[in-house]
């Protein structure tokens, strides 16, 4: 059996300890809503709208993956079409059957889990809807800089929160982190919360009272005891402790626990059980949305007074104005979160005025006149300059900066928004990225 007591963000402990996902509240305070009965009952399973993880080797070869049409694979980090190539594919990959074809890809190389949407083989290539990316040592989630880093609603990978095969029979009482759940239109509310970045398409039409990105819990009194299937209480018992994070809509199922492809987890072998049925829509009666805590428990169980929110803020996405005569563009890279020069023996100077360096996260604004922090980091002598505007007039200009270069500033008391000069170096390759995070 894996090792999934060993080091965070790793393949079979992905994220670091202080993320949401392994992270658990203290003293939780419970909002009042009560899930509604839809047209199923509830499900706990894995199948055609779950996933694998699938472990590339470093032998293992690179795959470019094309899109379902001509315009290409959608990157929703860029915002931008083409072609993705994955640097090590690993001969296993079997996307989940439903019309999601969830697929999750994690490469031990370089630490990412690249995450498929609408994954499948046609003709002999593999091709695909929509790619994301996430650190497997970051938070598991979204930030405003790079907000979408998963085939889920949300923005997470479809992995993320997953019952794991090497978790189903590890002989622990609970599951060591936060579970995934997918809630239905009666169920959620419009919108999103902390930790999600982004909602549902169509999200509108949902009018129940549960907002995406919810983590919802079983409160303390709800009595586990009486749970005779050792899976159904692990999870219920894992939902006292950790909870779920919703991270997805689903059609007329009142929750659903997504667990991977691949695992020997069945809550009814034999077919249709009324007693498991019934306490499945126990738990539905019983599940409440968390609405705050006294503290927080991170995976090593170290205290936190709130889970962090203070991710950086700004990227590099374009689109890109070239300003300089007879260069090409450099372009943006979202694994290297930065614009990407090619060697130029002239200057190359491209400009962002569309405002897409800051991405509208809800919780992520920033706010009137609060202190920020503007890190750059950059190769082959790239530079950058970010100018800050109310109105028409610039209110504040880094100049041009360099590798290294941090500039502190305060955000406008309104209407503040940004324009992003980018620069190349001379004669070799270059790139220049930023992060822009608020001082406490």
């Amino acid at each position: 059996m894996p090792n999934a007591s060993g080091t965070w963000g790793t393949y079979y402990k992905p994220f670091s300890a202080d993320s949401p996902w392994n992270s658990r509240p203290v003293n939780p305070v419970f909002g009042t809503f009560e899930i509604p009965k839809d047209s199923y009952f509830p499900a706990i399973s894995s199948g055609a709208y779950s996933t694998g993880l699938f472990l590339a080797k470093e032998s293992d070869s690179p795959m470019t993956i094309q899109g379902l049409d001509a315009r290409g694979v959608w990157d929703p980090d860029a915002g931008t079409y083409g072609p993705v190539t994955i640097p090590r594919w690993p001969a296993d990959v079997l996307p989940a059957s439903g019309n999601d074809g969830h697929a999750d890809i994690y490469d031990p190389v370089t630490g990412i889990i690249h995450s498929f949407w609408i994954l499948k083989m046609v003709n002999g290539q593999w091709v695909a809807a929509q790619h994301a990316w996430t650190p497997v040592k970051g938070s598991g989630f979204g930030i405003p800089g790079h907000h979408y880093q998963g085939a889920r609603a949300v923005g997470v990978a479809a992995s993320a929160g997953i019952i794991r095969k090497h978790e189903v029979k590890d002989g622990n009482a609970v599951y060591k982190h936060a579970l995934a759940m997918s809630l239905t239109f009666s169920g959620l509310s419009p919108g999103y919360i902390f930790p999600a970045t982004t909602a549902d398409y169509g999200n509108e039409k949902n009018y129940g009272k549960i907002p995406e990105g919810a983590l919802l819990m079983l409160p303390p009194s709800f009595d586990t005891s009486k749970i005779a299937n050792a899976d159904l209480k692990k999870i219920a018992d894992t939902l006292k402790t950790y909870g779920a994070y919703v991270v997805d809509r689903n059609t007329g199922t009142p929750y659903a626990i997504y667990v991977e492809n691949g695992s020997d987890f069945n809550l009814m072998p034999k077919g249709w059980d009324n007693t498991i049925a019934s306490q499945l829509d126990q738990i539905r009666a019983a599940l409440r949305q968390v609405v705050s805590a006294t503290e927080w428990r991170d995976g090593n169980e170290s205290s936190m007074s709130a889970l962090n929110q203070n991710f950086n803020a700004f990227s590099m996405r374009g689109p890109w104005q070239v300003t300089s005569t007879g260069t090409a563009a450099g372009a943006y890279d979202t694994i290297a979160q930065a614009v990407e020069f090619p060697a130029s023996s002239q200057q190359i100077i491209q400009r962002n005025t569309n405002g897409t360096g800051l991405y509208n996260v809800t919780w992520g604004k920033r706010l009137p006149n609060s202190k920020q922090r503007f890190t750059v980091h950059a190769t082959g002598e790239a530079s950058m300059r970010l100018d800050v505007w109310v109105g028409s007039g610039v209110v504040y200009s880094t100049g041009n900066i360099g590798d290294g270069v941090v500039k502190e500033f305060t955000w406008p008391a309104s209407g503040g928004w940004i324009t992003v000069t980018a620069a190349s170096g001379l004669n070799q390759p270059s790139s220049v990225g930023a992060k822009l995070i608020m001082i406490p």
